[in-house]
């Protein structure tokens, strides 16, 4: 296995490229979890992700013959773009096979660092057994997202950051997929300060490790599905559980709502823009998940911020409903002028701001002599919707919400 000396020998191989990100207090979500928490932020890194560091570590370490032969790689986005940022560093050519369901961000992303990029399968997995197919095929050297030495290596030098940042500590979560982060992370802490405790944190919809890990043996999802793409890997890598079944101390899992949801947090009152992946750990807290964590010092890595734009509006939208700032109604009128005026005349005197508006007179189901209109409004609470509700129902409208 590997040692702390090959992380320490990692981050000096990369620190001329590597941010140093911040780490930084979190005052809201320390409220909210009855936890001290501050916040790693990777989703400032370079490429927007911390797996620029493990690329580029496995990169710089090749033979001059293997940078000549070029690198291939299998990602859902993060590592696709480490790999290909660090190629253009050294020059070399840079293959990515990436899911056809990656999101267009991080494909344009890996295109934008010059390197060729394959859409195949419809998960990583699919993705991974194509592009070692090509290795052999084209005679490239093959630079896994989790499964090697040098790249964990790689991703255990942000536990030395960590450790040099905080100045209490008492535990680190871990978003956690194929496993190379955490299992570098926790190899790090524990050789320095054993006490730290490491929780790794999935996705309910890809938990090949935490099963593994429960079981103590390496157990395979047969599919996966969660909006944290970034950590969405189907099979568990027994290099990476070796890691973590000697140095993790915890692993719990959040559901895509959680995750949903601590994305929209971190963009409302941290100001941060962070994909699923990098989300969970913050999910974890926010839901409550981890009670012995209450008043303890803890670190969250926010391991990416590489989004999917369509994703992150589909977030926004609904967290805007769940939170009572937007509320869907079809009302039902008689039709005849003056109104819909009558109804948007209301729906004024309370400051209801009218955001779309359809008007139906056909249905099959609605009276001759009625029309439906849907609205989408913007609210300001609960209490403001009551009284829209109330309003309504006083003038005589009929009135369904749907969501």
């Amino acid at each position: 296995m590997l040692n702390l000396q090959s992380i320490q020998e990692a981050r000096e191989r990369i620190s001329t490229i590597i941010n140093n990100t911040p780490y930084s207090f979190a005052p809201y979500l320390s409220e909210l979890s009855g936890v001290n928490v501050s916040l790693k932020k990777e989703n400032l890194q370079a490429t927007g992700a911390f797996k620029l560091r493990g690329a580029y570590n496995r990169i710089a370490l090749l033979s001059k013959t293997e940078k000549a032969s070029g690198v291939v790689a299998a990602s859902a986005g993060n590592h696709a773009q480490g790999v290909a940022y660090s190629a253009a560093h050294f020059g070399i050519k840079a293959v990515i096979v990436m899911p056809e369901s990656t999101p267009l961000t991080k494909v344009n992303g890996v295109k934008y660092f010059g390197a060729e990029v394959i859409l195949h399968g419809a998960s990583y997995d699919d993705a991974y057994a194509f592009a070692k197919a090509y290795e052999k095929q084209n005679g490239m050297v093959f630079v896994h997202p989790f499964e090697d030495d040098d790249v964990i290596s790689g991703q255990g030098t942000i536990a030395l950051d960590i450790l040099e940042q905080a100045k209490k500590l008492d535990a680190i979560l871990v978003p956690v997929g194929g496993g190379g982060l955490i299992s570098g992370i926790a190899l790090a802490v524990k050789s320095i300060k054993p006490d730290i405790k490491i929780i790794g944190v999935s996705a309910s919809g890809a938990p090949a490790l935490k099963n593994s890990y429960e079981l103590q043996s390496a157990v395979d999802s047969t599919s996966v599905c969660t909006i944290a793409d970034g950590i969405a890997v189907r099979d568990t890598s027994a290099k990476t559980l070796e890691y973590i079944l000697k140095y993790v101390d915890e692993f719990i899992c959040v559901d895509d709502e959680e995750i949903a949801s601590a994305i929209l947090f971190l963009l409302e009152k941290q100001k941060l823009v962070v994909e699923g992946a990098g989300a969970v750990g913050v999910a974890a807290l926010m839901h409550h998940k981890l009670p012995l964590l209450k008043g303890k010092n803890v670190a969250v890595v926010l391991s990416g911020g590489n989004v999917d734009v369509t994703l992150l509006s589909v977030i926004i939208e609904k967290g805007m409903i769940k939170s009572s700032r937007k509320m869907k109604l079809v009302v039902t009128l008689v039709d005849k002028p003056g109104s819909l005026m009558h109804l948007t005349e209301l729906l004024r005197e309370l400051s209801a701001n009218i955001v779309h508006i359809a008007y139906d007179r056909t249905s099959t189901d609605l009276d001759y002599g009625d029309a439906n209109v849907t609205i989408h409004l913007e609210t300001k609470g609960e209490e403001h919707q009551n009284q829209i509700r109330g309003l309504l129902e006083t003038h005589g409208y009929l009135s369904s919400e749907y969501r």
